[in-house]
């Protein structure tokens, strides 16, 4: 099995509908969960400076660690995620 990264994008304050939803989905992912965390703003850095990430509607709010055998595995498992504006997913490479 391989980690994969799933990054979640967008926020607005869920209904209890919304969050009953990503409950469920994360009951399904336990087995094979890594880690999971959430973000609440953060800084951008650049050659010219600083820049305040805020958290939104567009901001990457959230990232859940899942195994899963490939990539198209674990992108089924993601689309199974609520979403509030999407979802991307990366395989994890250790050196």
């Amino acid at each position: 099995m391989k980690n994969f990264l799933i990054l979640h994008f967008g926020f607005k304050q869920p209904s209890g509908e919304e969050m009953s939803a990503w409950n469920d989905w994360f009951q399904t992912v336990k087995d094979i969960r890594v880690d999971n965390g959430g973000f609440r703003g953060g800084r951008k850095i650049t050659s010219s400076g600083l820049e305040e990430l805020p958290f939104g509607e567009h901001s990457i709010t959230g990232y859940t660690i899942i195994e899963a055998s490939d990539l198209d595995a674990a992108v089924e498992i993601a689309k199974a995620c609520p979403v509030v504006d999407s979802t991307c997913v990366y395989e994890i490479h250790r050196g």
